[in-house]
């Protein structure tokens, strides 16, 4: 049984590489892989951000609102964006 085991792995490893030279010969023929899953992810992540977004965002003025009722909300400083950051009175000066 060894050597049966034996035989069938030499003889794996002798005809693999003619195995991989008809797979190198096909490969210039196959259909080019499609984008459909990659742009699908790309979409699908933009989304999130943007609906995350929209509810930090939301969060934000439901907590200022609880300690300044009826105040007006100043802009919500970036979170990933550590260059420089000013508004004065709601507004970014020039």
């Amino acid at each position: 049984m060894t050597s049966r085991l034996w035989r069938m792995y030499a003889d794996h490893l002798y005809y693999k590489w003619e195995k991989t030279y008809l797979w190198d010969m096909i490969e210039a023929y196959r259909r080019p892989k499609s984008f459909k899953p990659l742009i699908s992810i790309y979409i699908a992540a933009f989304y999130t951000g943007v609906v995350g977004s929209a509810i930090t965002e939301q969060l934000y003025k439901e907590k200022y609102w609880e300690e300044h009722p009826g105040a007006a909300v100043p802009l919500m400083q970036p979170k990933f964006y550590w260059g420089p950051w000013r508004v004065m009175h709601g507004e970014v000066p020039r």
